[in-house]
């Protein structure tokens, strides 16, 4: 997706100025039911964000 083009060229382009790895965080690459359930379990959760977010900050 779009997030995902900027992340790369960000990586791609600038890797030596980065003071951390980019981070990213997606839905499972699966169809998303319309449950909520299904929806909770497959996009990303603030856990998830937030775990990401602290793998980065501590780099």
């Amino acid at each position: 997706g779009f997030g995902e083009e900027i992340a790369a060229r960000i990586a791609g382009e600038l890797f030596t100025s980065l003071d951390a790895p980019v981070g990213r965080v997606a839905a499972l690459d699966t169809w998303v039911g319309y449950h909520p359930n299904l929806e909770a379990e497959i996009l990303p959760q603030v856990d998830t964000i937030a775990t990401e977010m602290d793998r980065i900050l501590a780099f």
